[in-house]
């Protein structure tokens, strides 16, 4: 799943190529890609409007319209939205193409289905409880290290859970989570409230730490993750522990483990995150 870091080098892309861009009309190829309204709705909403700029938070894309509507993306698992000036797809799995005045398109595929688009008015914005109750990013002003120590210390989750919680944290998933925690030398199994105010210090560092450096280094992908213009990033081959189960250690030379924690599978080195 695209996190932070991907999601904001699509928008940094797109923002570029789609702003003062206006949609001429749409070929929704999968109807239930489209959660609201219904898309009769939703192309009624959408066409003939200028696409004012792209936005993120969290995990979300939003396309903010001149109408003051936005068109809320979420990836999940495969999304992907890319854009093609020449207007051509060669996505066998493009689902809902926005075809702009000057001849060229937005195409949102996805290989399994799981992502959402919804079209939403400014007095419906409150529907997606997932953005309307997102705790603060990473990187933002709001996202302190006396945030995360307070917060933390009110949850006896394991910390790996809790950083997964968009309620706590937006935008952290499982491989960004999963550095950090190795960076702060912190167990994923360890209880929130156990953190004390100083590990919560190098946590909170750690967060900020790879979240910028995903974003420099274009994002990660493993399998499914492209950039606006379907190309792939880099992050992948800087990781500490995520994806390398029985590989050593780039710190201490042991063997990295995988444990699953809270239903997520996670990567860890048992000698500098010793210590449930």
């Amino acid at each position: 799943m695209p996190e932070m870091p991907e999601v904001e080098i699509i928008r940094r892309y797109l923002d570029t190529q789609v702003a003062g861009k206006t949609i001429m009309n749409l070929d929704i190829r999968l109807p239930r890609m489209i959660k609201w309204p219904d898309v009769e709705g939703f192309r009624a909403l959408v066409t003939g409007r200028t696409i004012k700029s792209m936005n993120r938070r969290g995990k979300y894309l939003l396309m903010e319209l001149d109408n003051d509507s936005k068109v809320v993306f979420h990836l999940r698992m495969t999304g992907r939205l890319v854009y093609e000036p020449t207007g051509e797809t060669s996505d066998h799995h493009a689902r809902v193409i926005f075809h702009l005045q000057d001849g060229a398109s937005l195409v949102y595929g996805d290989t399994r289905t799981l992502g959402t688009i919804h079209g939403l008015k400014p007095q419906e914005l409150g529907m997606l409880k997932g953005l309307a109750e997102m705790g603060p990013e990473p990187l933002s002003a709001e996202f302190t290290a006396e945030y995360l120590d307070k917060t933390a210390k009110q949850r006896k989750v394991a910390i790996k859970s809790f950083l997964l919680n968009q309620k706590y944290i937006g935008g952290i998933g499982n491989i960004y989570a999963d550095e950090a925690l190795f960076l702060a030398g912190i167990h994923p199994l360890r209880p929130a409230n156990s953190l004390t105010q100083a590990e919560c210090g190098r946590l909170w560092e750690s967060v900020n730490k790879v979240i910028a450096a995903g974003i420099a280094d274009g994002g990660t992908t493993f399998r499914d993750y492209q950039n606006g213009e379907g190309g792939k990033g880099s992050h992948q081959e800087h990781l500490y522990v995520y994806g390398r189960k029985g590989e050593q250690c780039r710190n201490c030379g042991a063997v990295i483990e995988r444990i699953t924690v809270g239903g997520r599978g996670t990567h860890f080195c048992p000698k500098c995150q010793e210590g449930e």
